[in-house]
C-alpha cells in the first residue's frame, strides 16, 4: 500500500493547531448574544454531544485527507507491453531443404529441421512483437498472419513440410508477399526475415528490385543464407545458395546478411537479431495502480452526515 500524493498527510494535525493557536473567537464566532440563562442552557447541550462529535469531525478529517492522498497498491502482471514492430519470418521450403548436412545434438539433422528448432524458439521468445510467417518453394503462401499470438506461429514452423508449396525457390514472390501485408501495417517498425538456401527460380521480379522497393516503403530486410555450400566457392554446386543476391537484398534495405553452415551458427544468428530488433520481452512487465480512495472518501461523507444530523437535532 502506498500514497499518490502522501505530502498531504501532513495535514493531518491541521485542526488541533488551529484550536490551540487561534483565539475561540477566530474558530466560532458568537453568531448572537444569548440572556445568561439560555446560554447557559445552549452549553450545558452542546457539552452533553460534543465528545461524539468531536470524534466524528476527527474521523471525517482524517479520511478525507487520506482520500485526497490517494491510497493504491501495486499489481506486477506477466503481460509484456506491445513493441509496436511487425516481423514477418520468409522461410524456404524448397526440395534442398531435405538435406541432411546439419547436426543437432551430435545427430544429423535436414536443414528444415535446424531452421524449425532455431526459428520456433526464436518467434516464442518475442512476446509482444507481432509476426507473421511467408513460406515459399515455387509459390509463396502466408502460413500464419500477424498476430501477438507466437506460440501458434512457432506451430506453423514445426507443421511446415517439404513440397507444400513446391519444391523449387520463389524468393521474389516470398520477398513481395511479406512485404504486401506489411505494407498495410501501421507499425512504426516492420521487418522481414529472409531465409533461403537456394538460388530465386521465381523469374518475374528480380529478389533485389524487391528489396529496393521495400525499402522505400520504410520495411527493413535481414537475409539468412542457409548451407554448406554458396555460388561464390562452389560456382557449380546444384544446392549451393546463392550469398551475393541475399546480400543484396539485404543491403538495398537496410538490414543485415548472415552467413550460416551450422546450427551453432543459426543460433548466433537469433541472438544477433535480437540485438538489432531489440526484444520485446526483455521490457520490464507491465504495472498498473489500484486506487482505494472512494472507501475513505466514503467514511468521510458518512461522518459528515452524521455531524449534520446531529447539528440539526441540537438546534432544533
Amino acid at each position: 500500500m502506498s500514497f499518490a500524493a502522501p505530502w498531504l498527510l501532513i495535514l493531518l494535525p491541521l485542526p488541533l493547531l488551529l484550536r490551540k493557536w487561534l483565539p475561540a473567537s477566530a474558530i466560532s464566532p458568537p453568531a448572537l448574544r444569548l440572556p445568561d440563562h439560555l446560554w447557559r442552557g445552549a452549553i450545558s447541550i452542546e457539552n452533553s454531544g460534543a465528545g461524539g462529535g468531536r470524534w466524528l469531525a476527527g474521523l471525517a478529517w482524517v479520511a478525507l485527507l487520506v482520500a485526497l492522498a490517494g491510497p493504491r497498491t501495486e499489481t506486477v502482471t506477466d503481460m509484456i507491453p506491445a513493441s509496436g514492430r511487425d516481423i514477418v519470418l520468409a522461410l524456404d521450403l524448397s526440395g534442398s531443404m531435405m538435406k541432411e548436412d546439419f547436426q543437432l545434438n551430435g545427430l544429423p539433422v535436414t536443414r528444415l529441421e535446424a531452421v524449425k528448432q532455431t526459428a520456433s524458439a526464436f518467434v516464442t521468445s518475442r512476446k509482444g512483437d507481432r509476426i507473421g510467417l511467408v513460406i515459399f518453394g515455387e509459390r509463396a503462401y502466408f502460413a500464419s498472419p500477424l498476430t501477438f499470438d507466437v506460440d501458434a506461429v512457432a506451430r506453423a514452423i514445426d507443421e511446415a513440410q517439404i513440397g507444400i508449396s513446391g519444391r523449387g525457390t520463389a524468393i521474389s514472390d516470398g520477398l513481395g508477399l511479406a512485404m504486401r501485408r506489411l505494407g498495410d501495417s501501421n507499425a512504426p517498425t516492420r521487418v522481414i526475415i529472409l531465409l533461403s538456401d537456394g538460388v530465386d527460380t521465381s523469374g518475374n521480379v528480380p529478389a533485389v528490385e524487391a528489396a529496393r522497393l521495400a525499402a522505400t516503403h520504410g520495411i527493413r530486410v535481414h537475409t539468412i543464407a542457409l548451407g554448406p555450400e554458396d555460388l561464390e566457392n562452389q560456382p557449380r554446386s546444384r544446392d549451393a545458395v546463392d550469398v551475393a543476391t541475399l546480400r543484396a537484398i539485404a543491403r538495398e534495405a537496410d538490414g543485415d546478411s548472415f552467413r550460416v553452415r551450422s546450427t551453432g551458427d543459426l543460433r548466433q544468428v537469433a541472438t544477433a537479431l535480437d540485438r538489432l530488433e531489440p526484444n520485446p520481452s526483455a521490457r520490464p512487465p507491465m504495472r498498473y495502480w489500484r486506487s482505494y480512495w472512494v472507501w475513505p472518501a466514503t467514511l468521510a461523507l458518512v461522518c459528515l452526515t452524521l455531524l449534520a444530523v446531529r447539528r440539526r437535532a441540537w438546534t432544533g
